[in-house]
Parts: C-alpha cells; sequence; structure tokens
C-alpha cells in the first residue's frame, strides 16, 4: 500500500524546511517549482519564499546591528545590547508563529476534489401538477378496488 506524499504533507515539508535554513528551503522550493504541476504547491512556495526572505532580510539587519555595536568598547553592557536581545527574542518567536501558522493552513486547507471520472445524470422529467395529482391518485384507486 503505497500512497506516498500527498500535497498537505508536501506544502507542510516547504514551510519547515523555510523555517530551518534558507538552504534547505532553496533545494525544497526549488525541486517543487521545477519538479511539480501542482499549481496550489507552486502557489506554497511562494507565499514560503516571501516569507523567508522577510525573516532573513531582518536577521540580517540584526546581524548587521550586532556587528557595528560591537566595534565599541562597552556595547555588551549597554541598553543598545539589552534592547538587541529582546528585538531578537521577540522575532524568533514571531518567526516560530508566522511558520505555524501558515504551516497549519496549508496543511489543513480543503483542497477541492477533482475527479477524472464525469457523472452523467438522469434528465430530470418536469412534471405538470395534472400529472403528478395522477400519478398520485392511481395507486389510491387501486387500493379501495381491493
Amino acid at each position: 500500500m503505497k500512497e506516498g506524499w500527498t500535497t498537505r504533507w508536501k506544502a507542510l515539508l516547504i514551510w519547515l524546511s523555510g523555517y530551518l535554513s534558507i538552504i534547505a528551503f532553496a533545494v525544497v522550493g526549488g525541486y517543487t517549482i521545477v519538479k511539480s504541476d501542482d499549481e496550489e504547491l507552486k502557489r506554497t512556495v511562494k507565499k514560503a519564499f516571501i516569507v523567508t526572505l522577510i525573516f532573513t532580510a531582518i536577521s540580517m539587519f540584526f546581524s548587521l546591528y550586532s556587528s557595528i555595536g560591537g566595534m565599541t568598547n562597552d556595547y555588551y553592557l549597554s541598553k543598545a545590547y539589552s534592547a538587541y536581545g529582546i528585538m531578537t527574542n521577540l522575532v524568533t518567536i514571531a518567526e516560530i508563529i508566522v511558520y505555524v501558522t501558515f504551516a497549519a493552513i496549508s496543511f489543513f486547507k480543503v483542497a477541492p476534489v477533482v475527479s477524472d471520472k464525469v457523472q452523467v445524470s438522469e434528465p430530470v422529467k418536469k412534471e405538470t401538477p395534472n400529472q403528478a395529482s395522477q400519478t398520485s391518485e392511481a395507486p389510491a384507486k387501486e387500493e379501495s378496488e381491493l
């Protein structure tokens, strides 16, 4: 019984790789863009790319901020270093919340079921009120005769 990866699990893997590393996301997202025919997965990769890019830019800013501050003698005893610690902690919490939220939305999204089989229904006959009353009276007459 080989089921393989469903679209839900692939979307979850995309978001997880985006959270873990930009390199892991580049591999997983790039493979998905190139090899997948599923448009929903491609949209998920694009969303994850934007979110990953935003958090990477924020991380780059904090890295630059810390490096510039580290050039001074008393940076690690200053309020700027305390603010850096608080800001990085808040961004880390926000990153976790954003990735978990988007991963949950992608995982639990109800995808429309597309069936290859076309079901043909029988045409519905319209009955006029006279025909409907005649068909309902006929069995009643037969029962009364018995």
